[in-house]
């Protein structure tokens, strides 16, 4: 779940191997549930029946959906179709050929959180809803390559803003990535646009970030709906989120927690189904 920006600027929580093995195995949790509910979207499903069956996933491998009742939210995961942005309410709104469906959840386990979320199209989309996706995703891939001890949050912030510009889109500004691990939200914000403070927030090992892409095709202004939750464009312009949670490493830059059991990552790289 996105975090408001808040100018969190505290010192990160370091995780020890065991507590990112840990969070590994919830983020294979998140991974099966995020698939299984990706498999589940075509026309005429809607976002309850997809929010069951991820929570049911979840429950399953013995964890719990962790957005549920999280300051009220009411539903296990959420369900962002076209210009929502995040924390999107599932509804029983069928979805249609022509959407693009984001889906982002949580999972607790074993004393550990992950987060994680990707934006599919509904076959046939617009040839400006395919680029959207496809600048989003590569978006999130570039900027975990970032994420080296060493490196600051600006490298990873600049660089999603950088590659988004450079593409026409825009980044939304009023939403931004975060620290997790022993809680939902933690220290620091991870942003997606570069601002000189961010300089001064060195990565380490240890450090485990929530990394996510928010991108729209119009306007980066946002607001949000009368349900208190839902976050749409101001302009009603499409709008992606993709997501991973990593671990900084001694040497080997970004572990992907998020993956499937295998290191799949077909998710976040599919865009259609």
């Amino acid at each position: 779940m996105t975090s408001v920006k808040r100018a969190i600027w505290a010192e990160p929580r370091l995780k020890t191997a065991s507590e990112i093995k840990r969070m590994r195995q919830a983020g294979i949790i998140a991974y099966e549930a995020l698939k299984a509910m990706v498999d589940r979207i075509r026309p005429g499903v809607t976002g309850k029946e997809l929010d069951q069956e991820g929570n049911r996933i979840i429950q399953r491998k013995g964890g719990r959906a962790c957005f549920k009742g999280y300051r009220g939210y009411p539903a296990a995961t959420c369900i962002a179709i076209n210009d929502v942005v995040v924390h999107g309410i599932p509804n029983d709104r069928p979805i249609a050929a022509g959407d693009i469906v984001g889906i982002d959840l949580g999972v607790f386990y074993n004393g550990v959180f992950v987060d994680t979320g990707v934006t599919v199209g509904v076959a046939p989309i617009s040839p400006i809803a395919g680029k959207l996706l496809k600048v989003t995703s590569a978006a999130l891939y570039l900027a975990i390559e970032k994420a080296v001890a060493g490196n600051t949050v600006w490298d990873i912030s600049s660089t999603i803003e950088q590659w988004v510009l450079g593409n026409g889109l825009q980044v939304v500004r009023d939403l931004v990535g975060h620290g997790i691990g022993h809680r939902l939200h933690e220290p620091p914000e991870v942003p997606n646009f570069a601002t000189e403070r961010l300089k001064d927030y060195k990565l380490q090992p240890g450090m485990t970030l929530a990394i996510e892409p928010m991108v729209t095709t119009g306007d980066y202004r946002v607001k949000i709906l009368s349900d208190g939750w839902t976050v749409v464009t101001s302009d009603g312009s499409l709008a992606a989120q993709f997501e991973h949670t990593i671990a900084v490493t001694e040497r080997d830059g970004a572990q992907i927690l998020t993956l499937g059991p295998n290191d799949e990552d077909e998710l976040w790289k599919g865009i259609l189904v």
